[in-house]
């Protein structure tokens, strides 16, 4: 049986802003995380005026339990006029802030780590006056590929832990590792130790609490400084479902915990997703 969700998970309407992201994006055939892996914040992204890029096609060559993103063996070459794109619509939708991430693509060499990289260089040239953000895979451990992404100077770095030690081979792909993902975010901060670097857990997916203060000690000792949690909600039937919806109070207990932990930026609450109100994490000290 498949829990119901609670009364707290209310989201606004979309509005005349929203629509008019969602015709940038369509004239310049573009892809979102947020609508790719059906954000619960879409609408009100949108009516800010603010998006996060996916870039590297729309078929992930990984097939997590959770995600509503396409999986597939052979994806499509990535587009060399991507970049480019994306730049503009960030012009276009005089973004402040940009989020990029990526579908995981093993299938590559790098990983699409040159893709990311590029498509940085393009944001920054069209847009001087933005702050970036990469939101990675883990490059399968490559640690050419992550530098060759913070070369290209973001100024976040951010990849998911997703989910606790235990969960991770029963809720992430089988190429997924808990431990790879804590060592590319150890790796990052030493090779730039001006960016922020960041991570995201969902939770509701049948961890305990004690799980979930370990994973985010385990974030700390990789010298991570940003940190969101987030309720998982199941896209489909077919994923995984929710085993537990935490309360807005739980979210805000978990907030505290990271606080006194010592991470700098932290969202913690049922609808936050790892870009959830992303440029405030910007406007931080690093650690």
């Amino acid at each position: 049986m498949r829990l119901r969700k609670p009364d707290w998970f209310k989201v606004p309407l979309s509005n005349t802003t929203a629509f008019q992201v969602h015709r940038t994006l369509r004239d310049l055939y573009l892809h979102t995380v947020c609508r790719e892996a059906g954000c619960p914040n879409i609408g009100e992204c949108f009516n800010q005026g603010t998006a996060t890029f996916l870039i590297l096609g729309e078929v992930c060559t990984r097939n997590c339990r959770f995600c509503a993103i396409d999986s597939g063996k052979s994806p499509a070459d990535p587009d060399p006029e991507e970049p480019m794109r994306i730049a503009e619509a960030v012009r276009k939708m005089k973004l402040q802030h940009c989020v990029i991430t990526g579908v995981n693509r093993d299938d590559l060499p790098d990983g699409g780590a040159e893709h990311y990289a590029e498509t940085i260089r393009q944001v920054r040239n069209l847009n001087p006056n933005v702050t970036i953000e990469a939101l990675t895979g883990d490059f399968n451990g490559l640690e050419t590929s992550l530098i060759t992404v913070l070369n290209s100077s973001p100024d976040v770095f951010n990849h998911n832990l997703e989910t606790v030690e235990r969960l991770t081979p029963l809720i992430r792909d089988k190429r997924a590792d808990y431990r790879i993902s804590l060592e590319i975010l150890r790796k990052a901060k030493p090779l730039r130790p001006d960016i922020l670097t960041k991570s995201g857990l969902i939770i509701g997916l049948g961890e305990s609490f004690k799980e979930i203060i370990a994973a985010l000690q385990d974030l700390r000792e990789a010298d991570c400084g940003g940190v969101t949690i987030g309720q998982y909600i199941a896209p489909s039937s077919e994923h995984t479902p929710v085993v537990k919806y935490y309360t807005p109070a739980e979210f805000q207990m978990l907030g505290e915990r990271a606080k006194e932990m010592g991470f700098i930026g932290i969202a913690s609450g049922p609808l936050v997703r790892s870009s959830y109100h992303a440029a405030d994490f910007f406007h931080l000290p690093l650690l």
